[in-house]
């Protein structure tokens, strides 16, 4: 058997399911062998017999007693039973199940690495805007899409993982006046600085204290140069310095969080290279572009309509409610037409698959992207995937954490990492759905209790890795009788660690790197349950100087475990710790 072995087993019934019904090929993609949700129905399930009912004109259950029949007659199959309107739930022997565990010993870590046969997948995650150092909000984001980028490239896929900056827009032009402030601040010239706030459209939007030293590098570099001088003297000089600041402490932030990008895309870049007259002249070119008045929208009105005539995209041609904007009316782009032109280019650069990680508040955006990749695409094979994250309360004595003092207005993510680690950040932000709001309690985050999933997980890999240097660190472990493990503790367990691969899998193909932390979750409980079980047993502890057979099969089970705990944490970007202080 190979690592997966629920996609083997799936062969077996595809198998049975050909000979009972030759012929019926085209339904075989829908048939799947998944989990039980509880143990007393067996270690596996099909829904083989439902899948097959409709086209091949039969009653499921019977299909599903016809199945079950076939299914026990294979060797490691325990037995096969049919189950509610057409599902079969399968047993394994013990005896197959243990041959798994050398199958995990053997491959290590790369256990459970997938076939995806190094389809090109580019992910882009946090892209914030170059404003500031990132905050809370944009923690969530940068931590499912660092590890979704993980997770697939531990399916098999070949990862790209992005960052767009956005650093063309309106919100880069008051950055670099509020940084023009504090410039002339560090100058000594705090009643130009005023004067100059005071006129400045809508006001200074960034005031936070992280500016300050920004300020005084201008200072340093340019001196008096631009402090009498008008805004189109300096304005794009400041711009391109200050952003260039900005990302460096964006840049910082990510790594004190483990988080790292292969790419930064630059916005402004790609509109002064003609990014977005090539994209739009693609759809022009396809009939895809016109000149239209919308309809005034019901509700709240969107920032991108006009009541007169625009250029418009037929975003409604591919799944959309409404036809899109691509420029306004007096000519200039949408921030739409910039993020098609982004699009554009990740697909010349050779990515017909992609994803999107973003906040929730751009929910209502999607539709319209994956309109406009399907109409890029043509008659091509391309596919966008959207992943939204939900926003994070940090709390802290049942109280929100106040705003931090640098920044003014928001929680630094710093000061979140500082509190609690990167890797509690990392693990309690996937341990629920992204789409699920949340709150991040503090407490919990440094509790050592079952309450805090890392610690708990991390105690499980300590203890795994105390119990085998307790044991001189064993090798040939792959070779042991393992005809001891028959506690219902030790075999639960390996049921757990089998479901590895396909976890893996199921969690890419979904996009859904929160399913890791629930699966090691209750791994480590699982461990943590044969452990205890040891404490009030004494055949069932790990070393027995005087049953070395039995002592080299418990201990080849605990390996596996911390090669599984190990494998886990690492799609999750979090530490493996060897023993717990």
């Amino acid at each position: 058997m190979g690592s997966n072995l629920f996609a083997e087993l799936r062969v077996w019934v595809l198998q049975d399911v050909e000979t009972l019904l030759p012929g019926l090929t085209q339904m075989h993609a829908s048939i799947e062998l998944t989990p039980t949700r509880d143990a007393v129905h067996g270690d596996m399930a099909t829904n083989a017999a439902l899948v097959a009912a409709k086209p091949a004109g039969r009653n499921p259950r019977e299909i599903a007693a016809r199945l079950a029949e076939l299914l026990a007659k294979r060797e490691g199959i325990a037995k096969a039973e049919p189950a509610g309107p057409g599902f079969v739930n399968i047993t394994l022997t013990p005896e197959f199940l243990l041959r798994q565990l050398p199958v995990i010993l053997d491959a290590g870590i790369a256990y459970g690495n997938g076939a995806a046969k190094g389809q090109k997948i580019n992910v882009e995650y946090v892209s914030a805007n170059p404003t500031g150092p990132l905050h809370v909000g944009h923690c969530r984001g940068a931590v499912v899409g660092d590890a979704l980028a993980n997770l697939l490239q531990k399916a098999g896929y070949d990862v790209t993982k992005e960052y767009y900056v956005n650093d063309a827009g309106a919100q880069v032009v008051a950055l670099a006046r509020s940084v023009y402030v504090r410039y002339l601040q560090a100058l000594g010239r705090n009643l130009h600085a005023e004067a100059y706030a005071a006129q400045v459209p809508g006001g200074v939007q960034y005031g936070g204290e992280y500016l300050v030293p920004v300020g005084q590098s201008l200072a340093e570099l340019y001196g008096e140069m631009f402090a009498t001088a008008p805004e189109e003297q300096w304005l794009d000089t400041i711009r391109e310095f200050a952003v260039a600041k900005m990302l460096e402490l964006i840049r910082e932030d990510l790594a004190a969080l483990h988080v790292t990008h292969d790419v930064f895309t630059s916005e402004r870049e790609l509109v002064a290279a003609g990014g977005v007259e090539r994209a739009l002249q693609i759809l022009q070119d396809r009939g895809l572009i016109y000149e239209g008045t919308l309809e005034p929208p019901k509700g709240k009105t969107p920032e991108d309509w006009e009541p007169r005539e625009q250029t418009l995209f037929r975003a409604t041609q591919f799944g959309d409610d409404v036809d899109r904007p691509v420029k306004k009316s007096d000519g200039s782009n949408t921030y739409f037409a910039n993020d098609i032109a982004c699009h554009a280019d990740k697909m010349a650069r050779g990515f017909n698959a992609m994803i999107d990680v973003l906040g929730a508040d751009h929910g209502g955006y999607t539709k319209r992207m994956q309109a406009a990749v399907k109409a890029l695409a043509g008659n091509g094979d391309a596919r966008l995937d959207v992943v939204l994250c939900q926003i994070v309360r940090v709390m802290k004595n049942g109280e929100p954490v106040r705003m931090s003092k640098r920044a003014g207005t928001f929680v630094e993510l710093r000061d979140l990492i500082d509190e609690v680690g990167a890797d509690a950040v990392r693990f309690i932000m996937l341990m629920r759905k992204s789409d699920a709001q949340m709150e991040f309690d503090l407490n919990a985050a440094v509790a050592q209790t079952r309450d805090n999933p890392v610690f708990y997980v991390q105690y499980a890999h300590a203890r795994c890795r105390s119990v085998l240097r307790a044991a001189g660190e064993p090798s040939g472990l792959a070779a042991a009788d393992l005809s001891a493990l028959t506690a219902p503790e030790e075999l639960t367990l390996i049921r757990k660690l089998i479901a590895w691969p396909r976890l893996v899998e199921a969690a890419a193909l979904a996009r859904e790197p929160h399913r890791v932390a629930f699966f090691l979750y209750e791994l480590a409980g699982d461990f943590h349950a044969l452990w205890n079980a040891g404490r009030d047993d004494a055949a069932l502890r790990f070393i027995q100087a005087e049953k070395p057979i039995e002592t080299a099969a418990r201990l080849a089970l605990v390996s596996a475990t911390s090669v599984i705990i190990r494998s886990g944490l690492g799609v999750l970007g979090v530490k493996p710790v060897e023993e717990m202080r």
